[in-house]
């Protein structure tokens, strides 16, 4: 079954992100999920063909894990996004979380920023690992690589210059200083209680 794109047009008018900006992320993310449905059809016709012993089988399952998690982690981000944003607070079960392993939501925000503020183009995340109960702050180099495997990403933050090269030019704080007037941690708060989070 192909996968659809989401529809994250409720974005546009975001204050501080033009629509040209968005409205090129929106297609770029598209085309991630284009590309997943092409991949996996790709590789499904050489299974069909029995062409797994080649070189094209090969690169396309590798390529693969980049078109999938560039699909996934933009959804994440955008609905990580809201023109009204819940913010997070020390009394719901994420921000006491936050609180008792960063020692205070300020802590682990400027943790968080000065990833997403790190040279580079990648991703910052927040995961959590609910195997062991913790939080991890963490940069993922690429789409496919730097993932922490069990780990469920709850921020996602997109620090490739798409992102935000046209309207904030180089000053990615700027970007970060954005982000985080617009991070919505109603969905952030779901996402951490539907997995175990406490």
């Amino acid at each position: 079954m192909a996968y659809e794109p989401k529809n994250f047009e409720h974005l546009l008018g975001l204050p501080g992100f033009s629509e040209n900006l968005l409205k090129n992320h929106f297609t770029l993310y598209q085309g991630y999920v284009t590309n997943t449905n092409k991949v996996r059809d790709l590789l499904s016709n050489l299974l069909k063909e029995g062409k797994t012993a080649t070189p094209e089988f090969a690169e396309l399952t590798r390529r693969l894990g980049w078109e999938f998690n560039g699909m996934r982690l933009h959804e994440l981000y955008f609905s990580n996004l809201s023109k009204t944003p819940s913010k997070l607070s020390a009394t719901n079960p994420l921000g006491k979380k936050i609180q008792e392993q960063f020692g205070s939501i300020e802590n682990w925000e400027k943790e968080a920023r000065a990833i997403c503020t790190m040279r580079g183009i990648g991703w910052a995340v927040l995961y959590f690992d609910h195997i062991n109960n913790q939080l991890i702050n963490c940069w993922v180099n690429e789409h496919d690589v730097g993932h922490l495997s069990t780990c469920v990403p709850l921020v996602v933050i997109d620090v490739f210059e798409h992102a935000y090269i046209t309207d904030f030019g180089i000053k990615r704080a700027d970007y970060v200083d954005a982000i985080f007037k617009f991070l919505d941690f109603a969905p952030l708060e779901e996402r951490y209680l539907k997995v175990g989070g406490k």
